[in-house]
C-alpha cells in the first residue's frame, strides 16, 4: 500500500501548487495529478453537477491509478462533494478549506476578504466557516469567475490587455472595501498569488490552505501506516476530456496540459476520455 500514489484532483491547474507543496516536502511519494477538463469549471456548477463529476472523475483514478489518498485540491468541490465521496470510497480524502480561520486571526483591521467561485460563495460551507471564526469581524465575499478563467486560459494564448484588466478589477474591489486580509478561497488563484500581491494595497495580506492542507496529507498517510520509504515511478499529470472532444480539441488538451506537466516537472500521462 506504501508504493501506491497519492492521486491530486482539480478541474483545472488550480490544483497544481498544492501538488508542488507534497513535491517539495512528501519527496518520497508518487504523485499523480488530474485534471478534470471534461467538467471544467466546478465553480459555475450547481452542487449535484459537481459531485457527479468529482464522483466520475475518481473512479476513474481508481480505475487507472489506484491511490492510496485522494486530495481534492479545489474548494468548490471539497465544499459540497467530500461527503459523498467519503461514503462512495474506502481510502482517505483530503479537502481544501477556505482559510478564513487564519485570515481572523491575522486581520487587523477586522475586516476580511474571501476570493471564490459562485458555488462556494454562495453555499452555506463559507457561511458556517464565517460564524464559528469571524465573531466580531466583517466579511466579505467575491465570486470571480474571471479569475479562473485568465488562470486556466491565459498561459498558452495570452491576452495581456485582459489579464491587466481582470487584475485591476479586483485589485479596485479589494481596495474599495477597505479589507486587510484576503482568503484566496479558489485554488486557481495561487497561480496569480505574486501579481495580486503587486496591485492589492500596501499591508494587505493573503492566505490560502496550502500548508494545512499538505500537513493534513502528510498526517493521514502516517496515521494509516502509508507513508512512502521510496518512489515507485515518475508523478504524472493526467486531463480528461468528454465522447464528444473532436480530434482538434485533443491535440489542443494535449498541447496544454503537456506544457502544465512540463512547467510542474511531472510526466504527461494523456487525456482520458471518459
Amino acid at each position: 500500500m506504501k508504493e501506491k500514489p497519492v492521486a491530486v484532483l482539480d478541474s483545472g491547474i488550480g490544483g497544481l501548487p498544492y501538488l508542488a507543496w507534497l513535491k517539495d516536502h512528501l519527496k518520497d511519494e508518487t504523485l499523480v495529478y488530474l485534471a478534470d477538463r471534461k467538467n471544467f469549471p466546478y465553480g459555475e456548477k450547481t452542487a449535484q453537477e459537481v459531485i457527479r463529476a468529482v464522483l466520475e472523475a475518481t473512479r476513474a483514478l481508481v480505475e487507472r491509478c489506484d491511490p492510496k489518498l485522494l486530495v481534492v485540491a479545489c474548494n468548490t468541490a471539497s465544499v459540497v462533494a467530500l461527503e459523498p465521496l467519503r461514503a462512495t470510497f474506502s481510502f482517505p480524502i483530503v479537502g481544501v478549506v477556505p482559510a478564513v480561520k487564519t485570515a481572523a486571526g491575522l486581520t487587523r483591521s477586522g475586516r476580511i476578504g474571501v476570493l471564490a467561485t459562485r458555488q462556494t460563495i454562495e453555499g452555506p460551507y463559507l457561511n458556517d466557516l464565517i460564524g464559528r471564526y469571524c465573531q466580531g469581524q466583517t466579511v466579505i465575499g467575491f465570486a470571480a469567475p474571471d479569475l479562473v478563467d485568465i488562470v486556466e486560459e491565459d498561459y498558452l494564448r495570452p491576452d495581456p490587455h485582459r489579464r491587466a484588466e481582470v487584475l485591476k478589477h479586483w485589485s479596485d474591489e479589494l481596495s474599495h472595501s477597505a479589507v486587510d486580509t484576503v482568503v484566496l478561497a479558489c485554488t486557481h488563484f495561487l497561480h496569480v498569488e505574486d501579481e495580486l500581491k503587486k496591485v492589492l494595497p500596501s499591508g494587505a495580506l493573503l492566505v490560502d490552505s496550502r500548508d494545512g492542507v499538505g500537513r493534513r496529507t502528510r498526517d493521514v498517510l502516517e496515521s494509516i501506516g502509508g507513508l512512502a520509504e521510496r518512489r515507485s515511478g515518475p508523478d504524472r499529470l493526467y486531463c480528461t476530456a468528454p465522447k464528444t472532444a473532436t480530434a482538434g480539441e485533443m491535440a489542443d488538451l494535449e498541447r496544454k496540459y503537456r506544457y502544465f506537466a512540463q512547467k510542474f516537472a511531472l510526466d504527461f500521462g494523456g487525456v482520458w476520455v471518459l
